[in-house]
């Protein structure tokens, strides 16, 4: 099938859609120039100095540096931290906020991302579960009671040795504070947060339960396929379709949409056919 005929399944469905999930994976940031981290390489290619020092991104997110060396920890988190606060979203968020208000749709999105792309977009802070948890909130490293509050830190960066120029403390202990996110090996990371985004989500699917769903997926990898499962597990349980956007990793069962490209690719071309009456 060719690229334009899935955009038109895709525009098709969005028009007679009940209700609308977007979730996203890493590689829905790439579009907004946010860097990619897919392997070493990709990593190293934004982090020069990680190269320098032989630290991949698994070994540069773990919690235990917020222990060990909050200076390096603080060097990695308050980089990026700074990063996605002067990112702009890319059009495609914008297009995705038109498909919710043109078609009336109620919508959720649920992400891996940490970045808060999708409440500087405009989507609703009450209808999205970051599942990973978020770079905008943080919690004490120990941590000393179940407190999550917002980073309004300011955290300088050298960015010849990634070294924090200040590190953020617990505000009831005045321990390390840390990013309130699920880093790798992590064993203290404060899930309420993202559990009662979660406790929303199944609310808002039992509440849609008897429409048709429109899922659509953008960047979501398999190395990490917390999104990807989550897809398809709507797709085979309930009257779904689901519209895979990924230009590496495309591959979905039939019924659903494999669409090879980019995130923004992917939602231009379907607004492109929903722009001529959403047929081909």
């Amino acid at each position: 099938m060719e690229l334009i005929e899935k955009f038109g399944i895709a525009a098709q469905a969005i028009q007679k859609a009940g209700a609308l999930v977007i979730t996203a994976g890493a590689g829905m940031g790439v579009d907004s120039g946010l860097p990619d981290f897919r392997g070493h390489q990709g990593f190293w290619n934004a982090y020069p100095a990680y190269e320098r020092l032989g630290i991949s991104f698994i070994s540069a997110a773990n919690p235990s540096h917020f222990e060990a060396d909050p200076a390096f920890g603080w060097g990695f988190y308050g980089h990026r931290t700074n990063l996605y606060r002067s990112t702009i979203p890319h059009y495609g968020f914008n297009l995705l906020l038109q498909w919710i208000f043109n078609y009336n749709l109620d919508y959720f999105v649920v992400t891996s991302n940490v970045d808060g792309q999708f409440q500087k977009a405009g989507f609703s802070e009450e209808k999205i579960w970051e599942v990973h948890g978020s770079i905008h909130h943080l919690q004490c490293v120990k941590p000393c009671g179940t407190d999550i509050w917002s980073n309004n830190e300011d955290v300088p960066v050298d960015e010849r040795d990634m070294l924090a120029g200040r590190i953020p403390e617990c505000p009831r202990c005045g321990a390390t504070a840390r990013p309130n996110i699920l880093m790798f090996g992590d064993y203290s990371w404060l899930s309420k947060r993202s559990d009662e985004q979660e406790d929303k989500f199944q609310n808002f699917l039992n509440r849609r339960r008897q429409d048709l769903l429109v899922v659509i997926e953008m960047g979501a990898g398999t190395a990490i396929s917390t999104i990807r499962n989550l897809g398809e597990r709507l797709g085979s349980s309930r009257q779904a379709l689901v519209v895979r956007i990924n230009p590496r990793e495309p591959e979905i069962s039939k019924p659903h949409l494999s669409i090879a490209c980019g995130a923004l690719e992917g939602l231009t071309g379907i607004q492109e056919i929903l722009l001529k009456g959403g047929s081909m």
